[in-house]
């Protein structure tokens, strides 16, 4: 092959050595994996925003608590977190009330308890694979820069078995390097970008799960004192 064709990307991967080989299919795999939670988190954050709206818009209405209650419980599995929180503590409310009817805080502190741990939860399920994305946007550019420096190695070795060192010696492993470098880019930018955008909306969401804990909180302490 000539040098030009030497340099074209498919010719450099396939004639890279094994372990770059390896290292670039590790990182073509982390992408693609990164992409795939990428496209779910979305689609799940976006649900669960409507969900969230569509409850607020509901709850502050003026709908009955027991048909909210009701309505949570006939359509599980169309439930939003804000909903499945505001459940936790409507159940939690008359029994911790019957319980202790001498004691008229305890219901209250049973009640943030219980929404507390479904909120929780709920944080839980909305990060999911966060993590995942993390990892990969910060250890990616690391694996392409171990993939550039072991090209680099090995074209300079390459040069003590040639008499006279010209660029057409050491440009193919250095092209292939940097190939390397690149992948692991490739993987790691839409994850860090992906990942700022993703903990910030779920922050958004968190704080307006802590808003509605207080706001119930404090209906149900105004229902107590009729």
């Amino acid at each position: 092959m000539t040098p030009s064709q030497d340099l074209l990307i498919l010719s450099l991967v396939l004639n890279a050595s094994t372990l770059v080989q390896c290292v670039m299919v590790l990182l073509l795999g982390l992408s693609l994996l990164s992409w795939t939670y990428i496209f779910r988190k979305a689609f799940a954050l976006n649900r669960a925003q409507d969900q969230t709206e569509r409850f607020e818009r509901e709850f502050w209405s003026g709908t009955d608590l027991q048909t909210l209650l009701q309505n949570a419980a006939n359509n599980r599995q169309k439930t939003g977190s804000m909903e499945r929180i505001f459940e936790s503590g409507m159940r939690e409310f008359p029994r911790t009330r019957d319980r202790t009817p001498g004691d008229p805080g305890a219901p209250l502190d049973a009640v943030r308890r219980a929404m507390k741990a479904a909120y929780q939860r709920e944080i839980d399920a909305l990060e999911a694979n966060l993590p995942f994305l993390a990892s990969v946007g910060s250890v990616s550019p690391y694996i392409g820069l171990f993939c550039t420096v072991w090209g680099i190695m090995n074209a300079f070795r390459g040069l003590s078995s040639v008499g006279q060192a010209t660029l057409t010696n050491v440009a193919p492993g250095i092209a292939e390097a940097l190939v390397a470098t690149a992948i692991g880019l490739f993987a790691a930018i839409p994850a860090v970008v992906a990942y700022n955008r993703y903990a910030t909306d779920i922050d958004r969401q968190a704080n307006r799960f802590e808003t509605f804990i207080e706001e119930f909180s404090n209906i149900l302490h105004h229902q107590q004192l009729r």
